[in-house]
């Protein structure tokens, strides 16, 4: 009796399928070691995950268009060419990148561990937000880093990571990248994805990094959000997810690095010029409630929203913002 199915054999057959070819039923059960009963199954099981598939009578099956997976060898390989210290794992599933991450945090996980996840069933946003993404459409993947500074000296870290993930991109032919305080990425005025800190405040200087990126969307997943969203397919590249994270990764290891040494400010400039609501009018909520309006006017050296209110400069080190007519 074969063995049961698991649902990593649903990931090895989408990987199997990932071209968009057609492949024989044969020979899809032979390179899972399965039966044509359980491969329906597991057929079924991919489409569950929101890839199409075509049933080509007498021939086989196929993806309806190519699936971009993460490669694990050519991942490693990219990682050791580029002298990137991160120890990267590649999972088919789990709830959220960071949630796993923490709690292996508080578990003595070594320093620059890094797991990328093809899909997310409870990917998190800021406050809690949902996190939509798709199989292949998306990419979700979480850093841990222990800095020798305190909680306190960490402001100004999402901005940072901000900037080195705008280089990666702008590196691999995207952009420009706008930013957005605190943590969000912009394209053309709309949001291509963001970043989310958690810190464990009995481990000072703990800090488990978020980083969620649109790709190429499919419709769906597009009305889910529910707002104007980017993506870099349709800004006109379509860099493998693989090389992507690399080139990321890259960029954002160094930025890790500056910042463990000399905190935001050598990034602040960079960080202005790149300002995507520089000089507009704007609202801060905090907790659902507005606390102020005015011009935002830029971010302090230590990562701060200044704001110029009717009750002059102001310095904010969290909450929401959005833009007010002129």
């Amino acid at each position: 009796m074969p063995p049961a199915a698991t649902h990593s054999d649903c990931f090895r057959l989408l990987r199997l399928l990932a071209d968009a070819r057609i492949h024989s039923g044969e020979a899809l059960a032979s390179a899972l070691g399965c039966s044509r009963v359980s491969l329906s199954k597991r057929l079924a099981e991919a489409q569950g995950l929101g890839v199409t598939l075509c049933s080509v009578r007498g021939r086989g099956y196929r993806l309806e268009e190519p699936l971009d997976l993460i490669d694990r060898d050519s991942l490693e390989a990219l990682i050791a060419s580029f002298g990137i210290p991160f120890r990267v794992e590649v999972l088919d599933e789990c709830a959220s990148t960071s949630t796993l991450l923490l709690e292996r945090a508080l578990n003595g996980a070594a320093h620059a561990s890094v797991i990328v996840c093809e899909h997310q069933t409870a990917g998190r946003g800021r406050r809690g937000a949902e996190w939509i993404s798709t199989l292949g459409g998306g990419l979700a993947f979480s850093m841990l880093w222990r800095f020798q500074r305190a909680a306190g000296e960490l402001s100004g870290l999402s901005l940072a990571l901000a900037v080195g993930v705008a280089r990666g991109i702008e590196k691999l032919g995207a952009g420009p990248v706008r930013v957005k305080w605190p943590n969000d990425l912009l394209l053309a005025e709309r949001k291509l994805g963001g970043i989310l800190i958690e810190m464990n405040g009995e481990r000072p200087g703990l800090a488990v990094i978020g980083v969620g990126l649109n790709v190429k969307l499919p419709e769906r997943a597009r009305r889910r959000i529910g707002a104007p969203v980017a993506e870099l397919a349709r800004d006109g590249i379509a860099p493998s997810r693989t090389v992507l994270l690399a080139r990321l990764l890259q960029e954002l290891a160094a930025v890790l690095q500056q910042f463990q040494r000399d905190g935001f400010g050598p990034l602040r400039e960079e960080w202005l010029a790149r300002h995507a609501w520089q000089g507009r009018r704007v609202a801060l909520k905090i907790a659902d409630r507005c606390v102020a309006e005015g011009r935002a006017v830029g971010v302090a050296e230590d990562g701060a929203l200044l704001l110029l209110s009717r009750r002059g400069l102001e310095r904010f080190h969290a909450g929401e913002l959005s833009l007010r007519q002129a």
